[in-house]
């Protein structure tokens, strides 16, 4: 069992549901990233997404290229992320970490160093949007050896039959991503999301969060009713590349934070 799953086991046993931030590595610095990881698990955050920053993002909208492009710019290196995570892993408490990285660097640094690197850095998985169903079974089979998550995505546009095929390979959690599209900041998440995650819900005994333009108390309170939680990515990156001065930038978050848990959290 990873860590992750004993994070959401821990959740169900409390009647709570997970809420999933996500920062970019290196934005605007390993050490601020390190800062803003210990605000978000004191705020109360279930687990932490780390995004690796790198130059041909997949499904990342504008907010966090930019986050991407800053990172690189400033002379981010990914040698340099696994000595700083695994510095700050101890103040992190119950806070699993899941890095979002292209399987291009997992390929160039060889699966059995990746997940050494990881793992050794304090990481309980990863989510690897640019891995094919059809070919990962052996980082798949590396990973469930060592207990460490493998998160795939669905969509609204994939198939049911794939879905379910999906589902069956995942480990952790499921990522369900709300919308067709890039990631981003939306007024409103799509009528239809509801049904179709209860459907592929009703399939699984995975948790299933959704993801992508999740960024009001409105809408964390439209799917807590249905999703195991939610990952908020842009608003949270966003915050921190409008202030300057690191104390305002992590206040910022920690307000966020704190007003979509209270959501989360109602009634619960």
């Amino acid at each position: 069992m990873s860590a992750i799953d004993e994070r959401f086991q821990q959740l169900r046993e409390a009647g709570k549901k997970a809420f999933i931030p996500f920062v970019t590595a290196g934005d605007p610095s390993l050490d601020m990233t390190t800062r803003v990881l210990r605000e978000l698990a004191q705020a109360g955050a279930s687990i932490a997404e780390v995004g690796v920053p790198y130059s041909d993002p997949i499904a990342d909208g504008p907010v966090i290229q930019a986050s991407y492009t800053r990172a690189l710019d400033s002379g981010f290196r990914l040698r340099e992320l696994w000595p700083a995570m695994a510095q700050c892993r101890a103040d992190l408490g119950q806070m699993p970490l899941v890095s979002m990285i292209s399987y291009s660097i997992i390929h160039r640094m060889g699966i059995d160093a990746f997940l050494d690197s990881a793992q050794g850095a304090g990481f309980s998985g990863a989510i690897v949007p640019d891995l094919l169903l059809e070919e990962g079974d052996t980082l798949r089979s590396a990973a469930r050896q060592r207990d460490f998550s493998l998160i795939h995505l669905v969509t609204p546009t994939t198939d049911r039959d794939r879905m379910v095929r999906i589902a069956e390979a995942s480990t952790g959690f499921l990522y369900f991503v709300s919308v067709t599209g890039i990631t981003g900041e939306r007024n409103e998440l799509p009528a239809e999301l509801l049904d179709q995650v209860a459907w592929l819900k009703a399939r699984t005994e995975l948790p299933v969060c959704v993801g992508f333009g999740i960024s009001r108390p409105e809408h964390v309170r439209m799917l807590r009713p249905i999703a195991d939680g939610v990952i908020v990515g842009s608003a949270i990156v966003r915050r921190l590349a409008e202030h300057a001065d690191a104390d305002t930038a992590l206040g910022a978050v920690r307000q966020l934070a704190a007003e979509l848990i209270e959501a989360l959290e109602e009634d619960a």
